[in-house]
């Protein structure tokens, strides 16, 4: 089982400029390797179908409308299920969160504690953000809130990798993206993409709620 982790927005205080009202947390889960092999292959050649460059990122902000569609639209075939998790940051600007990392940290283990019942024995990817230090605490902290019981084989293995070099990271970013443009209602296109994805949704919760 490959567990794949992105998020959207930051976790800053809302009241600063320029600081996201929302923090989006996104597990993609493939639990057969070889399905997730597949999609992977597909992703290489979808950029062969659109040709763009081979070291093209598909990277939600940063791509064009159709190129989101056509995207979503290929991989959704693919045996794959996604959990998030939206945090409300203004009604958190009063909480006790004393840095970002912590409040990523916090963020990503609400979203596991939903996928808990789906995990056995994972392998989970994280996007390469970050110091070398925070990367080794975050490794500690999902295993360790996580694996809470001596004979708990939910998560094996934690790493990171850098998105730009992992087509299963740049799915997961085109999903949290997708999720996180649905949330700003102003966009004309704001239902477009999670409707695309959306069957492959197991939960998707705010918080607080």
């Amino acid at each position: 089982m490959l567990v794949f982790v992105d998020e959207s927005g930051d976790p800053g205080v809302v009241e600063k400029d320029g600081s996201s009202e929302y923090f989006v947390v996104t597990l993609v889960i493939f639990e057969d390797n070889d399905e997730a092999e597949d999609a992977d292959r597909k992703i290489d050649l979808i950029r062969k179908e659109l040709s763009l460059p081979t070291n093209f990122e598909f990277h939600f902000y940063n791509n064009h409308p159709k190129i989101r569609k056509y995207f979503l639209e290929k991989l959704c075939g693919y045996n794959f299920f996604y959990f998030g998790i939206i945090i409300n940051k203004r009604e958190l600007c009063k909480s006790n969160f004393q840095s970002g990392s912590s409040f990523y940290k916090y963020a990503t283990r609400l979203v596991f504690e939903n996928a808990k019942p789906y995990l056995r024995n994972a392998t989970v990817i994280f996007d390469r953000s970050g110091g070398s230090t925070f990367q080794s605490q975050l490794k500690k902290y999902i295993k360790g809130k996580i694996n809470i019981e001596e004979s708990s084989d939910l998560i094996k293995k934690v790493k990171t990798e850098h998105s730009k070099g992992n087509n299963l990271l740049q799915l997961t970013d085109m999903i949290c993206g997708s999720l996180a443009r649905a949330l700003n209602k102003s966009k004309s296109d704001s239902q477009v993409y999670r409707n695309i994805i959306r069957f492959r949704e197991i939960f998707v919760g705010m918080w607080p709620k």
